[in-house]
């Protein structure tokens, strides 16, 4: 379970570049608690804004359209190799 703050204009597409289809691979269920987020997927575009409870499934990448608060369940292994992705980036 983790605790997330994305700042409006958060775009995680150079973050998960790299990953199979360039998108985060690992499940998320959660609930949003402040702001508003458009999920890109390869279905197309989704938004979620304050009070919504979530799934998004693997392939998708998130961008903050406001300051964003959300709780999230993840899989442990699988959400792991995405933040040893991440960390492994330069900059």
């Amino acid at each position: 379970m983790g605790f997330f703050r994305l700042p409006e204009g958060t775009d995680m597409t150079d973050a998960v570049r790299g990953l199979p289809g360039d998108m985060c691979q690992c499940p998320h269920w959660g609930y949003l608690i402040k702001g508003r987020l458009r999920m890109r997927t390869a279905d197309g575009d989704e938004e979620y804004e304050a009070g919504d409870a979530f799934y998004w499934g693997p392939g998708h990448v998130p961008v903050a359209l406001a300051d964003t608060e959300y709780v999230d369940f993840s899989p442990t292994a699988e959400f792991r190799k995405v933040i040893d992705h991440v960390k492994g980036l330069p900059g």
